[in-house]
């Protein structure tokens, strides 16, 4: 980090600070010399310990909006914390270029994507410095680019080889207007977004990565993730689905196939009256017969039709159709009919189901609809069920009943004595299924990595040999939105010649999915303008994992989830040492307004710009980290806009009052009178505060508070005098406060710091509190852990519920009983005792 201190005069134009604060032409200046001096640059420096402090990049839309604000203020924060404690800090930042919003906005404005792109982020690029976000802006990256997307390209063909990415058919959502494939959440209700035509399910060839092949590590280095919201783990493990059982093979009166299905309750078989099958199922053409054959067809029809976002899952109402064939019970020899029904998915498990209305919620429902048997097969301990007079399934567990030779047996059990039934006679065999699936990358639209693969007739499928990469996207396409990618109509780039036989060959048209692109961002920072390879394994091996990981909840499973397993996968590729990308994760909370999120629709937007020309990029800031904990949601108000701005100005009249003063203080001999130790008490507890609250818990909102505190006592002191020999416990107070402030309100501090003659807040040391001075009295407080008593700690008197924990968290014997659990509740009888609730 280059340093401001070394003989530089740093004036805002004038000799004199003027008496009126003035945001803007503070904030200009300190912003051009932050840039001149390139303040924020960081190189690898083994002599000091590495801090990799990163916020999700943006997709550059054009403009910043408040939640991008309060994302990289809280970044910001940390990291300008970091370097003052030592940490050698890298902060970059980028932009996450590709994708559909891009290539729509630029349909709509009628201009290039690139064009789109390239003005948004020259404009959010100034809008960031604005803020005074300490970036270190030499490792910007831009995935749009070739250098940066022609790594990804290797990563694909190394992936193909090694067998994690392959071609395969699958139903998709398929807008037969735009023609392109569409995401679940691109179907509403049952049309497309953009064009409203309706949308079908259709069987095409995709590009995918075996995600699933990573499924259990994983879900098992979830567990290790000790640094991440519990939320976000759930949500991922959840989404991942683990799930033990079995599968069966079902036969097929009248034709030689079987049906396979897969269950979790194998001790719920005897009480099967009817299977279900999606409608994309590859059996269904086989087992339409008879009378209802036309009914069947136009039942599938109609359902595919509305693609996979409008089929009812959970709370739709269940639809469904005879197919006119029965399977045949592996168990009882029983026919069974085979229902298509809207609410099994191909893509989960085998594409069917067995369905047991007596103790399945789904089935009962479907049952009841169309008249169909209801047997029960597991009785509750508390009650005899009758299916004449069940009025829903029951779920749960208890004794197996018309269960043949397991009658009477534990449903637990059960489940194992079923499989060991079902692998003997030869019928299935023990499962672990998983409710991931593959990803599915491929893209039938323009703005997006090409896929660095050709199609030869003599050869097939062929990679694109590694000198020849990147391929590029053209540029000179015309971008309509309609009749698929203008790829695969750009003859220049479609055709080409087949790597290994010389012939005529043509190119993928599909682009890779952005997720791809951020999902391995992070690591490409750690040396960006990298040639020979996608990294500097030395800067990749210093710098990786990221420390701290910043976004919001809404990226949960998607983008942290594929960013861990492309980590992973470069790890089998030799590239990264580092099975996990990020360490701990902090998902910041939502701005709102008027109760509800920002948004063009609602007209409550609030206009970053605007606030920061009203008040200035330090009032913002501050405005910003006071209102909320980052991990809460943040209710926008202008008065709390207005306060922030008024404590600036009562920061900045309290310095320039004593300006004269306070120059030829110094802090070398601080006086012992009582009023210098009040000052040098009231300094040193805020240190230990607002460095605690930083620290430990990124508590923003309260380290603001405490230093509010302290200019409140400051101005207190003031009116009732300070003496000369008060001076320099009054100057240390008044350095404290602007230095504590600084990662806060970085512009007014570096200014009125100057003025003291200091040396630049950027170049100092995060200041340290003396023990005698920042604690007050001491009290014994007893520390229970869900009730039991554990241990006890001394504390400052006072002392709030976090502050105690803080205390018991360091004591061994109380820390084993907490370590590695999750912290439900803290219940404080202030002074006496802590209830830890885990």
């Amino acid at each position: 980090m280059a340093r401001l201190s070394n003989g530089i005069k740093l004036n805002v134009g004038k000799e004199q600070m003027e008496e009126k604060y003035n945001p803007e032409q503070i904030e200009l200046y300190w912003q051009k010399i932050w840039g001149e001096h390139n303040t924020y640059a960081v190189k690898e420096d083994r002599s000091k310990g590495k801090f990799y402090l990163l916020e999700m990049f943006p997709y550059p839309s054009g403009r910043i909006h408040m939640g991008h604000v309060r994302n990289y203020t809280i970044g910001d924060v940390v990291a300008r914390y970091l370097r003052m404690t030592g940490k050698n800090v890298l902060h970059p930042m980028g932009w996450d270029a590709f994708g559909m919003p891009a290539e729509n906005a630029a349909i709509s404005n009628k201009t290039h994507p690139k064009t789109w792109v390239d003005n948004n982020i020259a404009n959010m690029k100034m809008q960031l410095k604005r803020l005074g976000l300490s970036y270190d802006w030499d490792r910007e990256v831009n995935t749009s680019l070739p250098e940066y997307y022609k790594w990804e390209q290797k990563f694909f063909i190394e992936m193909y080889k090694k067998g994690i990415a392959y071609r395969a058919k699958s139903p998709v959502n398929w807008c037969p207007h735009c023609m392109t494939v569409l995401a679940n959440e691109q179907v509403i209700d049952g049309k497309c977004w953009r064009c409203s035509t309706e949308v079908i399910i259709e069987e095409r060839e995709q590009w995918f990565l075996k995600i699933t092949a990573y499924a259990e590590e994983l879900l098992k280095d979830s567990d290790t993730l000790q640094g991440w919201p519990e939320r976000v783990l759930t949500m991922q493990k959840n989404w991942i689905g683990r799930s033990e059982g079995c599968e069966i093979r079902f036969g097929i009166d009248g034709i030689d196939d079987e049906l396979r299905i897969f269950t979790t309750r194998p001790d719920t078989v005897y009480g099967i009256t009817f299977m279900s099958i999606a409608p994309e199922h590859p059996l269904v053409p086989k087992i339409i017969t008879g009378k209802t054959g036309k009914t069947a067809t136009a039942f599938v029809e109609r359902i595919k039709k509305g693609g996979t976002k409008a089929r009812a899952i959970e709370t739709g109402e269940k639809e469904g159709v005879f197919t006119g064939r029965y399977a045949i019970s592996p168990f009882t020899g029983e026919k069974i009919p085979i229902y298509i029904a809207n609410f099994v998915l191909m893509e989960y498990g085998t594409g069917a189901i067995m369905a047991v209305p007596g103790h399945d919620q789904r089935d009962f429902e479907f049952a009841k609809k169309y008249g169909l048997d209801i047997k029960v097969v597991i009785q509750p301990g508390d009650q005899m069920l009758d299916p004449a007079t069940m009025e829903q399934a029951y779920e749960g567990h208890g004794t197996m009943v018309n269960s043949a030779e397991f009658t009477g047996s534990d449903s637990e059990k059960g489940k194992k004595l079923v499989i060991e039934k079902v692998v003997r006679e030869n019928a299935g065999c023990a499962k672990i299924n998983y409710k991931l699936r593959d990803w599915g990358i491929s893209r039938q639209r323009y703005w997006g990595a090409p896929i660095p693969v050709v199609y030869c007739e003599r050869c097939g499928i062929q990679t694109v040999p590694y000198d020849r990469l990147p391929v590029e996207l053209p540029m000179d396409v015309d971008i309509t939105g309609e009749g698929g990618s203008p790829l695969a109509k750009h003859e220049k780039f479609l055709k080409t010649t087949c790597p290994v036989c010389g012939g005529p060959a043509q190119r993928e048209t599909d682009t890779m999915d952005t997720f791809m692109e951020s999902s391995w961002y992070f690591e490409k920072y750690t040396s960006p303008r990298a040639t020979d390879g996608p990294f500097d394994k030395n800067a990749l091996a210093y710098w990786m994992p990221v420390d701290q990981y910043i976004g919001g909840i809404e990226h949960a499973i998607l983008h942290l989830l594929y960013a861990r397993f492309v980590t992973k996968a470069l790890r089998d590729l030799g590239y990264v040492q580092c099975g996990e990308p990020f360490i701990n994760l902090l998902t910041q909370g939502m701005v709102i307004k008027d109760g509800a999120k920002m948004s063009k629709s609602l007209g409550n937007i609030v206009d970053p710009e605007y606030i920061i020309q009203k008040y200035g990029a330090d009032t913002a800031r501050l405005f910003i980290l006071f209102a909320s904990p980052p991990e809460k949601d943040l209710e926008w108000s202008d008065k709390g806009v207005d306060g922030a701005r008024r404590f600036l100005d009562r920061v900045w009249r309290l310095v320039y009052k004593h300006i004269d003063r306070l120059k030829p203080a110094g802090t070398a001999n601080i006086g012992i009178d009582d009023k210098s130790s009040v000052l040098r008490r009231l300094t040193h507890k805020t240190i230990k505060r607002v460095t605690d609250d930083i620290k430990d818990r990124f508590h923003f909102n309260t380290c603001v508070s405490a230093l509010m505190e302290m200019l409140n006592s400051l101005y207190e002191m003031d009116e009732k005098g300070i003496e000369d020999k008060q001076m320099p416990a009054f100057r240390e107070a008044i350095e404290v406060l602007l230095v504590l402030l600084n990662p806060f309100a970085p512009h007014i501090t570096e200014q009125l710091n100057k003025e003291l003659g200091d040396t630049p807040i950027v170049d100092r040391t995060w200041p340290v509190y003396s023990p005698e001075l920042a604690y007050e009295n001491t009290v014994t407080v007893v520390v229970q852990v869900n009730g039991k008593l554990r241990g006890q700690v001394s504390v400052p008197e006072s002392s709030d519920e976090n502050e105690v924990f803080a205390a018991a968290s360091k004591d061994e014997k109380i820390n084993s009983y907490i370590k590695g659990k999750q912290i439900r509740k803290l219940v404080l009888v202030k002074n006496r005792l802590l209830n830890i609730v885990v």
